[in-house]
């Protein structure tokens, strides 16, 4: 096959959704806390909407979340869920906020099959928002990094 054949084969699977892991859990999941679509749309910026009902990524290095070393919690912004303690939060050079450990009992996870390959998704598990993914590459004592979308999260100082 043709590179180019390939490539517009692979985005137009994208476009489509066949290739993003699963495009929508939120909807396919019941959650404690649920809304409509548009009332989450009324809730959140179309960044946050984007990142967190349909599972995209803000730009690295966008968030100012990723340089917060203050002393609090991180909470999700869709349902306000305590996700991450700033004793677990460590600066992975990657432009997103990085944990190496969540909460108990605060996040879920799942595959995600995309065209780059098979990752760990996180989500919040109260309301199913879209965190971010879940390497093995992290420090001790997990050596875990929850790369996760600053849009994502709320910080609360202690």
């Amino acid at each position: 096959m043709h590179r180019r054949a390939f490539l517009a084969g692979a985005t137009a699977l994208v476009g489509t959704g066949l290739m993003i892991g699963r495009p929508t859990l939120a909807s396919a999941t019941t959650f404690e806390v649920t809304h409509s679509d548009s009332e989450w749309r009324s809730m959140l910026t179309s960044l946050e909407y984007k990142v967190m009902r349909k599972q995209g990524t803000e730009r690295a290095g966008s968030s100012p979340l990723d340089k917060v070393y203050d002393k609090g919690t991180y909470h999700c912004r869709g349902c306000d869920l305590p996700l991450y303690s700033s004793k677990t939060k460590f600066d992975s050079g990657t432009g997103w906020p990085s944990f190496w450990k969540a909460k108990k009992n605060a996040i879920g996870t799942q595959p995600d099959r995309t065209i780059w390959g098979v990752h760990t998704e996180c989500h919040c598990r109260r309301c199913g928002s879209h965190l971010g993914h879940i390497f093995d590459d992290g420090p001790k004592p997990t050596g875990k990094r929850h790369c996760i979308n600053g849009v994502s999260l709320v910080f609360k100082p202690a």
